[in-house]
């Protein structure tokens, strides 16, 4: 089967709705919720997941938003959020959450690469209280490159949050499925039409990457440490509920955090 091209960033146009079913939607989406809104609330005063209330509204980028559906929460709480995207389907459906949710003048829409992301905005616009890059930077040619390329747009003293697919997680779940010659032949990248990630990351290397930045990291979680290897369909959707739990109990223990779909970061600058 023909592979996805790993010399250039992947546009989500012809998978957007399977995009939202099978990465935001059901109980794979409720973990990935419930650890990035556990780790936020951890390290984050300001609602939606603290309880200090800002004396003026933040600013948020959600860069490379697709769905924007994290995002989305901090403008309900009050807060300013700016979305870009690639991608013209994925924004379509941010735009029919953000009408349905009455958030029209609290989010903003561009449709662009996070790399373009500067000619869109005046000059006292391009900095953020906080920003997201959730599930990009594993599809474009360049993570070291789009690292850079963000941190522009991070005030002193704010906050980036990623997220990342995990090689080992990839690596681990073909080593149990038997499919031996892709692990022999690092076979790794996802065939077109796939979900899988033009560049899984490990890491250990994306944290060596954002130590060489002027960040300090606040906490590191893995995002579905167990339930990716739990076989059985039937098993594993027996229990939402403890599903849940148990993924927020082992997210920051080792090895699990390490076996993690993705991986969630969240530093401070300096």
């Amino acid at each position: 089967m023909a592979k996805q091209p790993i010399n250039q960033d992947r546009n989500f146009d012809d998978l957007a709705k399977r995009f939202q079913k099978n990465i935001y939607g059901g109980l794979k989406g409720a973990i990935r919720l419930a650890v990035l809104e556990r780790d936020f609330r951890e390290c984050f005063s300001v609602p939606p997941f603290g309880e200090q209330q800002s004396a003026t509204p933040l600013r948020i980028l959600d860069a490379g938003g697709g769905q924007a559906q994290f995002s989305l929460n901090f403008a309900r709480a009050g807060h300013s959020v700016v979305i870009c995207d690639i991608s013209a389907e994925m924004l379509k459906l941010a735009e029919q959450d953000v009408i349905a949710q009455g958030l029209e003048s609290r989010v903003q829409l561009i449709h662009c690469a996070i790399q373009d992301l500067s000619h869109h905005l005046s000059e006292d616009t391009r900095e953020f209280d906080v920003v997201l890059c959730h599930a990009v930077m594993e599809w474009v040619a360049n993570p070291t490159d789009l690292l850079a390329d963000l941190m522009p747009y991070i005030k002193p003293q704010g906050f980036l949050s990623l997220t990342f697919y995990n090689l080992h997680s990839l690596i681990y779940k073909n080593l149990l499925r038997t499919n031996f010659k892709k692990i022999q032949q690092q076979d790794f990248g996802g065939a077109r039409g796939s979900l899988t990630p033009i560049n899984p990351l490990y890491p250990e290397q994306v944290f060596e990457w954002l130590n060489k930045l002027p960040m300090t990291r606040l906490t590191a979680s893995g995002i579905r440490v167990f339930y990716d290897y739990i076989f059985n369909g039937e098993h594993r959707e027996r229990d939402p509920q403890s599903v849940i739990e148990l993924e927020l109990a082992f997210s920051r223990k080792q090895p699990y955090q390490l076996l993690g779909r993705y991986i969630h970061v969240l530093s401070q600058k300096h």
